[in-house]
């Protein structure tokens, strides 16, 4: 079995990158549905559509612009994703996470992953923020997995562990910040479906008996993809519905 991108297709997309930019960013920011925004307040950005990147897919979903800004934002060099890809588009999940594995490449070290999700849980509101604790993967559970195919030891092992996916340092610094600030930070269990549609009323039966907090169509391969390559994860969910 054959790959489906090599290491050095990952290095030639992060070399075209930096080669368009000063900036040597160590955050990257993956901006879910309705957070395209955040990407500009990005300070002396550069900015690079997907088109001109090597191997990279582009947005098919509205409200996803499709371009990297890199920059500052509050005083850290970041790498914004303002539009991410979806498995849902008929992409695959190596083509869904390939900017990851390219940011890492970068010298990203830090990944924060951001999303638009279905609410679960019946203590939350429209309009929460979730921090993501842990996750259940059905795409996965299916048979799909970012990690599938022959391993590229160049990210990680082979069979990684995913108990510790998001980074209970930026967990508990994310709470603090989030008390500082006033703010009201749930936190729970996310799921991901395949999508595109939405879930039935069964299905939310079964979710919420299984334990989930929130649903969505995203977040799970890139963080898994992450990790496995030794970035440090963060995951937020907007809960945009009940």
């Amino acid at each position: 079995m054959v790959a489906e991108f090599e290491v050095y297709h990952y290095d030639e997309a992060a070399d075209r990158i930096l080669r368009q930019t000063r900036h040597r960013p160590t955050l990257g920011l993956i901006l879910g549905s309705g957070l395209g925004s955040l990407a500009d307040a990005v300070e002396s950005p550069t900015v690079v559509d997907y088109a001109d990147i090597p191997h990279f897919p582009l947005s098919t979903v509205p409200g996803h612009s499709g371009r990297l800004v890199i920059g500052q934002l509050a005083g850290a060099p970041v790498c914004v994703m303002q539009g991410r890809f979806h498995y849902y588009e008929g992409y695959s999940l190596q083509q869904t996470t390939l900017p990851v594995r390219v940011m890492q490449r970068m010298g990203v070290r830090t990944l924060i992953l951001t999303n638009a999700a279905g609410g679960l849980n019946p203590a939350f509101a429209v309009g929460d923020l979730m921090l993501v604790e842990d996750h259940i993967n059905f795409v996965g559970m299916a048979g799909n997995n970012p990690l599938r195919g022959p391993n590229l030891d160049a990210f990680g092992p082979r069979f990684p562990a995913a108990n510790r996916t998001y980074s209970k340092h930026l967990r508990d610094l994310a709470l603090e910040v989030a008390a500082r600030r006033g703010l009201t930070l749930q936190r729970g269990v996310y799921i991901m479906l395949a999508g595109p549609n939405f879930e039935t009323p069964a299905e939310i039966r079964m979710l919420r008996i299984l334990g989930g907090d929130a649903v969505g169509m995203s977040t799970v391969p890139e963080a898994l993809v992450a990790h496995h390559a030794g970035m440090d994860v963060l995951a937020i969910s907007t809960i945009t519905n009940l």
